[in-house]
């Protein structure tokens, strides 16, 4: 089982002729996804040339892609200009996920794509995220899928850096996991800590989840009210940006403390009071799901 993504999942790459759309398109065919078609408009008609040999046939745009293939879903890989055109693309032609990679999309930008594909009932991932992987069933975007195994842990961050080191570590020491989904660290994300709890809680095979959250905003602090009020499973946290000056954004565009809500102090007291233990560092996280587990 799994959340979001599975073995099902029907996959089209926008911008797959582009550097980074090509390598990591490459990268989810190897894994194991299903990527039936690629949109770079202009040109249609080519095919991009997959691993061992398969042919992927390239469209001008997602509604014809969409209609020859019946893709489900939808990576996009588009320069940030065009990334919210290309999400709102993809929510109207009907698939069900959109996963953006693109990082720096305007935040305006984001705000119309997101009330956009909520209203055609499309799920959008990120923007500026690494997207996620169904073990053993399909892999969208960028997370390495050397690194993950089977097993009863759901893993859902706002960094994609510290979703690696989390996932290597707990295969690492014999937990392998369900779903890894990186939600990313802009101000505006498609898909947010609850609604990824409220997917794990629902997933029979997810008996543990490690969610992993940093400075700025208040997502975690609202995730740990629902862990409270409404999980049944146990979640064990870490917050990223402990030692980071006030006033001062720290990678993501929405690592930015503004006021006591957004600090990481703050964030794992919260975290703590609502019954979710934290690691003060990435490599206690480890012990934190074994015991979670025991």
């Amino acid at each position: 089982m799994a959340i979001f993504t599975n073995s099902e999942t029907k996959l089209v790459v926008q911008g797959i002729t582009g550097r980074d759309g090509s390598f990591h398109t490459t990268q989810m065919m190897e894994y194991g996804t299903s990527v039936v078609a690629g949109v770079t408009p202009g040109k249609g008609g080519q095919t991009f040339e997959g691993p061992g040999g398969k042919g992927v046939p390239i469209f001008n745009s997602m509604d014809k892609a969409v209609a020859e293939t019946g893709a489900n879903a939808s990576c996009i890989f588009v320069p940030p200009a065009f990334a919210a055109g290309a999400i709102m693309e993809a929510a109207d032609s009907g698939v069900d996920l959109v996963v953006a990679i693109t990082e720096g999309v305007p935040v305006q930008d984001m705000a119309r794509a997101h009330a956009f594909a909520r209203d055609k009932g499309a799920r959008v991932l990120g923007p500026n995220c690494p997207g996620l992987i169904s073990v053993g069933g399909a892999k969208i975007g960028i997370l390495p899928g050397s690194i993950v195994a089977e097993g009863p842990v759901g893993l859902v961050s706002r960094s994609g850096t510290l979703t690696y080191e989390a996932v290597y570590q707990l295969t690492t020491a014999g937990f392998g996991q369900t779903t890894c989904v990186g939600i990313g660290g802009d101000p505006l994300n498609g898909t947010n800590f609850i609604d990824c709890l409220k997917a794990f809680e629902a997933d029979p095979a997810t008996t543990a989840i490690v969610m992993i959250g940093e400075i700025g905003g208040t997502d975690e602090q609202e995730a740990a009210e629902f862990v409270k009020g409404e999980m049944s499973k146990p979640v064990v946290g870490f917050i990223a940006g402990q030692t980071a000056p006030p006033g001062r954004r720290m990678g993501h565009a929405g690592a930015i403390i503004s006021g006591a809500g957004g600090s990481a102090a703050e964030k794992m007291e919260v975290l703590e009071q609502n019954g979710v233990p934290v690691a003060k560092r990435p490599a206690d996280i480890v012990g934190l799901v074994r015991e979670a587990l025991a």
